[in-house]
């Protein structure tokens, strides 16, 4: 039974979930991803509200797992050729993909010339969607260097552009936000 659950912001709305039920399972409840769905595993028996409830708790489980997890540099290379072979035909080819950490400014960078690019650590434990945007942000620019028409015709391939831009603009915002001191330090 396919649905569309949301539950808070790591339900992710592009990922459709599959409760699947069964008779031998008694009171364990598991989940998994298998490409672009989220499988919950739970007992026959449970109800619907218990299944509603039991679906946010797993997927939010998968999104914190997911938001610890850390690509290396050879992971970030091989993602990158994937979404270059899914929104731009694979014409999108970097020769070198890495994380950097002289990069406080920016998200990523690319140079063209080299079919380089550069991606801040700071994105690390993000959420997968804004990393890809990035990555499909940089290699954009192999296509198209500047932030002209074209380029950003080419992102509007990647469904959560917006979704990840506004992550972004909000993480920029609460790193100029005045900090509050706690109460241990006054």
């Amino acid at each position: 039974m396919a649905s569309g659950y949301r539950r808070g912001v790591s339900a992710d709305p592009q990922r459709a979930v599959e409760v699947r039920r069964s008779a031998r399972r008694r009171r364990t409840v598991s989940a998994y991803r298998e490409g672009d769905r989220t499988v919950v595993l739970i007992p026959a028996r449970m109800s619907e509200a218990e299944e509603r409830r039991w679906v946010g708790v797993m997927l939010d489980k998968l999104a914190a797992q997911e938001s610890k997890r850390t690509l290396g540099d050879a992971e970030l290379a091989e993602r990158a050729v994937r979404l270059s072979e899914q929104y731009f035909d694979a014409r999108a080819r970097p020769r070198s993909v890495r994380w950097v950490t002289n990069q406080n400014t920016r998200w990523g960078s690319c140079t063209p010339a080299e079919g380089s690019i550069r991606l801040s650590h700071r994105i690390q434990g993000m959420p997968e969607y804004v990393v890809d945007y990035v990555l499909l942000h940089e290699l954009a620019h192999l296509l198209v260097p500047g932030h002209g028409p074209r380029f950003w015709e080419l992102l509007e391939a990647y469904p959560r552009t917006e979704r990840a831009r506004g992550y972004l603009e909000g993480v920029v915002a609460a790193e100029r936000l005045p900090k509050v001191p706690t109460a241990r330090e006054e």
